[in-house]
């Protein structure tokens, strides 16, 4: 069961500024793991004011199509939208924009857990 506050609509975000830290060294261009990852950590920021003590949302799926190259230089955000809930696994609708452009979107599932628990 999913800690009280977790509702289906429950919003994230987070951005990042490409760089040649999150590039495809081959293209010059935004990477598709650096995409995933900025995608993941806007479902985590979702939840995370949400979680009960001594609870973690971990990533345990994800399901995204990279759409278009974001240049060096660029500020991309990403944005999470809860969509389901199932027992304590949550389903994000995810997003990835440089500006008005959206460079991809997905679903990523999260678990709540107990670590050590």
């Amino acid at each position: 069961m999913a800690s009280p506050g977790i509702d289906p609509g429950l919003k994230g975000q987070k951005q990042t500024l490409v760089c040649e830290h999150n590039v495809a060294s081959h293209v010059g261009k935004f990477s598709t793991p650096s995409m995933i990852s900025l995608m993941e950590q806007a479902a985590s920021a979702g939840v995370a004011d949400h979680l009960q003590e001594g609870e973690v949302s971990v990533g345990i799926e994800v399901n995204v199509r990279h759409l278009a190259a974001a240049d060096i230089g660029a500020t991309i955000v990403a944005h999470a939208e809860l969509v389901e809930i199932d027992r304590n696994r949550l389903t994000f609708k995810v997003e990835a924009y440089d500006a008005d452009r959206k460079i991809g979107e997905g679903t990523h599932k999260r678990a709540i857990i107990k670590p050590g628990g």
